[in-house]
Formats: C-alpha cells, structure tokens, sequence
C-alpha cells in the first residue's frame, strides 16, 4: 500500500490477494474483476476487433496497474485528491521507461458517488481533464450510467463500470480523438506530438479541428 493524506492504493495482485483494509477490499475487488474481464475482451458492439481497452491486459500483466481509494471519504477534498492523484501518478511514471510509462494505470474508485447519476463525476473530470492534458496525461470518468459514446459505435456505452471511478494514463498519440472539440487540448496535444510545427499553423490547425 501506498498514499498520503489525500488517497491510498494498492497494485492488482495485493487487491487480488486481499492485502487490503475490509472496508476497501470489496469495491476494488469488483473493479479488477470488472477491468480483467469487460476491459480486456473484445464486444460485439465495440465496433473495432480487439479488447475494449488494448492497454488494460499489458498494464495488469507487467504488475503496473494500480487501484486507488480516497484516505477518508467523509472528509477529503475532491479537488486535492485528484491532485494526489495526479502527482502519484507522475511519481511512479518517472521510474519506468517509455514503455511500462505507456501501460502504467492507476483508477481511483469513488463507492459513495452517486451511482444512479453520473453528474459529479463528470463535472470533477472535467474540471480535471485541462491540467491531465497539459501534463501529458489523460484522466476518464467510467460509472454505472456514464452516456459517453463509443469512438466506433455511437450506441455502445464503453465506459460504464459497475463503480464511478476515474482512471489515469499516460497521453498518448493515438488519443486525438477523446481531445477534439477543445482548443486547449488540440494545443496541448500538438505541441506534445508535433512540436516542429510552427505556432502560427498550429493554431490554424486547432481552429479549423475544433470547429
């Protein structure tokens, strides 16, 4: 176990070994058993071949996927544990070379949300999103009722999950398509992928993607 005052976690193998406090073990065993089984197999309303999320797999195997809850739910702040969050993140990423930086994946699950109404989470994720993306990383919000589309199929509902929870990852190129329709994200994306490209054009680019 790992943390601060703000969140703890823990790898997949000590949730799978319950080596967890009981009031946690629960809903961090649901969500691995939810992650080794809907993330990592293939949907028939995915709309692509392959598992719903490529990464998930890799990252459990090599040992470097991480589930996280808040130290005390009653009293810690959101915004300070998104931000613990955040540099626990970057912590464990600086140890790693550029290939385990790409499968390193830590999930904070929030039991006590809603889970009839997705509403706080989205609103946390995306108060979250514009800091994630400027640091070179990606923060999602999976819950129970989330309507996010699919990228390859509008009627699938990909990141529904049977806990809110928000999972962190490293930024990666072939993320554009969860970035468009922000300017500041499209920015923060080309200037971390094509940073030979001149400022002026750049934004050209940004405004006619985003528009």
């Amino acid at each position: 176990m790992r943390g601060d005052e703000q969140i703890r976690f823990w790898t997949a193998a000590e949730v799978a070994a319950g080596e967890v406090p009981e009031r946690h073990l629960h809903h961090l065993r649901e969500v691995l058993e939810w992650s080794g089984d809907f993330l990592v197999s293939g949907h028939p309303e995915l709309g692509r071949s392959g598992p719903v999320c490529p990464y998930t797999q890799p990252s459990l195997r090599k040992q470097l996927f991480h589930l996280a809850v808040l130290a005390d739910a009653g009293s810690t702040d959101l915004s300070a544990a998104v931000g613990s969050l955040r540099a626990w993140y970057e912590r464990l990423s600086a140890d790693l070379d550029e290939e385990d930086q790409e499968l390193l994946t830590l999930l904070l699950v929030l039991p006590h949300f809603d889970r009839t109404d997705s509403g706080e989470l989205d609103e946390l994720q995306r108060k979250a999103k514009d800091e994630f993306v400027a640091d070179g990383l990606m923060i999602g919000q999976f819950h129970p009722v989330c309507e996010e589309p699919g990228l390859w199929n509008s009627g699938f509902r990909p990141l529904r999950a049977p806990l809110p929870l928000l999972a962190v990852r490293k930024l990666l190129v072939f993320d554009l398509p969860f970035l468009l329709g922000d300017d500041t994200h499209m920015d923060h994306y080309l200037r971390r992928f094509a940073p030979a490209i001149p400022a002026r054009v750049r934004d050209q680019l940004v405004s006619r993607v985003v528009a």
